[in-house]
């Protein structure tokens, strides 16, 4: 993609995202995004036949991500 061009992933006011953009967005493969999505790390809603992410599930699961790895307070 050359520097003109616009990246539909990288669109903040979208609300729904595929699998495949919010994967993008993760920077993670379409296999494991398919993989979070089905044991319920990522939330997902069907869309008809579809399967799509909401945008701002992305976050969040960025935020639980974050806060299971921080170091444990010393006491």
């Amino acid at each position: 993609m050359n520097a003109l061009e616009l990246d539909v992933s990288d669109d903040p006011t979208l609300a729904l995202l595929t699998v495949e953009e919010a994967a993008r967005r993760l920077r993670i493969g379409r296999t494991l995004c398919f993989r979070l999505i089905g044991t319920g790390e990522l939330e997902s809603v069907p869309v008809g036949r579809l399967r799509r992410v909401p945008a701002a599930a992305i976050p969040e699961y960025v935020n639980r991500l974050r806060a299971a790895n921080k170091p444990a307070a010393a006491a």
